[in-house]
């Protein structure tokens, strides 16, 4: 690949140094750790390396979001401070993004609220897969001059077509719909969408597309797996209804405490996902995708 301009930097925390060195890898950026010590009643300080360049990427995937956030906006206010004139966020997964209208009187719309909260601090937004529901693009999300999405349906349909002879996708509930088409057309896969009827966040009815899949190696696509129930539901209903395996693919590896048994209980074979978040099931590598998406916004920049 091309390098990057050489007046970019890659900023990363700690835990994510395995993430920033395949991200470094593949957009030949240069790497340098945001330094951060707790205080013993909670509070954080951040120190940015300097001299910073005028060009900073910073990676933070914002699963477990709440303190993340708090260090974003302390680390983009700061990089501004050191000279850095344009900020680009890599996000790999983006945290709320589901809440994006108020379904009760007095209930906070967490998209609005924090999308506007991110394009005050970046002049740029990377991010694989976001949830939108009712908002069409990333752009109304986070009204920022560049939101640029990614997906990693594509690839994640790549590795089915490794992995099983004339799979079946099957979207777990309505809004993975969007998900599942992309993936199908990839390698012309067969693919269809279950309708989920939720009465909580762990009760939820999955009524089952009118497609036959007797004999089907089944794989269930989405963009996230949470709690698990969801699959977990989908799964146990194909595998009555006559499917022969059942696999689960996901963007994002979330998975509370207790998921990944539930799912396999339900009789899933196997479990993969992107590494947008770290997880054993990680099988998709979404560097170079991302590595691509930094090198089109350096060229775009570069441009008389």
């Amino acid at each position: 690949m091309t390098p990057m301009s050489s007046n970019t930097v890659l900023l990363y925390f700690e835990e994510d140094q395995a993430a920033a060195a395949r991200l470094a890898q593949a957009a030949t950026l240069p790497l340098a750790l945001i330094h951060r010590h707790h205080f013993p009643d909670g509070e954080i300080k951040l120190r940015l390396p300097v001299p910073l360049p005028s060009q900073v990427v910073v990676l933070r995937s914002l699963h477990q979001p709440n303190e993340k956030l708090v260090q974003l906006l302390l680390a983009a206010r700061t990089a501004r401070t050191l000279g850095a004139t344009h900020l680009t966020l890599v996000a790999p997964y983006l945290a709320y993004m589901r809440q994006d209208i108020a379904f009760q009187p007095g209930e906070a719309v967490s998209q609005r609220i924090i999308g506007r909260f991110l394009a005050d601090l970046f002049d740029a937004v990377i991010t694989v897969d976001p949830h939108l529901h009712r908002v069409a693009t990333l752009g109304e999300a986070i009204p920022t001059s560049e939101a640029i999405v990614l997906s990693g349906a594509p690839l994640l349909a790549d590795l089915v077509h490794l992995r099983r002879l004339q799979p079946l996708l099957v979207g777990p509930d309505e809004e993975s719909a969007q998900w599942v088409a992309q993936a199908a057309a990839r390698h012309g896969f067969d693919y269809a969408v279950c309708r989920k009827v939720r009465h909580g966040d762990r009760d939820v009815v999955i009524e089952l597309p009118a497609t036959t899949v007797t004999g089907r190696a089944v794989v269930l696509l989405d963009d996230v797996a949470s709690s698990g129930h969801t699959l977990a539901q989908a799964a146990r209903a194909l595998l009555k209804a006559g499917a022969d395996t059942v696999d689960v693919a996901v963007t994002h590896a979330l998975f509370a405490e207790g998921a990944v048994p539930l799912i396999k209980e339900a009789g899933v074979h196997e479990i993969w996902s992107t590494d947008c978040i770290p997880h054993p099931s990680n099988a998709v590598a979404m560097a170079p995708l991302m590595a691509a998406a930094l090198l089109k916004q350096s060229l775009k920049g570069a441009t008389p």
